[in-house]
């Protein structure tokens, strides 16, 4: 069952278009990985599914409700929550304050064991459930975010770069994380700068350059892509 489906979608900031008609879908229950150098769109394209940018051209259906020109907080009520990148927590709040506010759009009754269930996901946001969000460490904060995200109980789950600017060791704790949220049912669409990463925890992937889709193929395939191994992983073609 096709959860969203995004058609012929183009957002431009003033007369600057950074998506050029793009297509793609995903499926309930996939992990979709959208790829693509810095500058590509995929953060714009990530904007646009939650209702931050306005639409130039093209159609968003997700469950079947278009939500081209719905608000960010009805997108929210209707299922996706956004991870966003550089993590963007409160930092004069708590963790435990952050994680509350990412329940908004759900009766206070039921927050309190999706809280624990985030506490149970990452224990280290458990220890630290009294601290100021500003004063975790990157990867603390990273964790915070994707709780935050879940706590709405989302159908679909954006992440927008997770492992941006945190250390290897970081990087593999919250990648096995995703993994457990992905298989626990949540749809995911992520991008990520780390394509081995991405391509390693997704069912499928596509590929922005410059604001058009140029790729799409099963993640298994393009992890042997040549392209993609000289674009993205360093490796030079044979």
């Amino acid at each position: 069952m096709t959860l969203l489906a995004i058609d012929d979608l183009s957002v431009a900031y003033g007369e600057i278009e950074a998506l050029k008609g793009v297509s793609l879908t995903v499926e309930k229950g996939e992990v979709v990985a959208i790829l693509g150098a810095n500058g590509a769109g995929k953060t714009t394209l990530m904007r646009a599914v939650s209702g931050l940018l306005p639409k130039r051209r093209g159609r968003i259906v997700f469950d079947g409700a278009d939500i081209t020109r719905a608000s960010a907080d009805r997108i929210v009520h209707l299922g996706i929550a956004q991870s966003p990148e550089g993590r963007r927590v409160f930092g004069t709040l708590t963790v435990a304050e952050n994680l509350a506010l990412g329940g908004f759009t759900r009766p206070p009754r039921e927050i309190a064991g999706s809280i624990d269930n985030v506490y149970a996901m990452f224990p280290r946001l458990a220890e630290r459930r009294a601290q100021l969000a500003g004063t975790l460490s990157g990867g603390e904060q990273q964790m915070l975010a994707i709780g935050r995200a879940l706590i709405a109980k989302p159908k679909l789950l954006l992440l927008d770069e997770p492992s941006l600017g945190l250390a290897p060791i970081i990087v593999q704790g919250i990648f096995r994380t995703l993994r457990e949220i992905a298989a626990s049912g949540v749809t995911i669409l992520i991008v990520e700068q780390n394509v081995r990463s991405a391509l390693k925890l997704a069912d499928r992937g596509y590929v922005l350059e410059i604001g058009r889709m140029v790729h799409a193929d099963s993640a298994a395939n393009l992890l042997a892509s040549p392209e993609v191994q000289q674009a993205y992983l360093g490796k030079a073609k044979a």
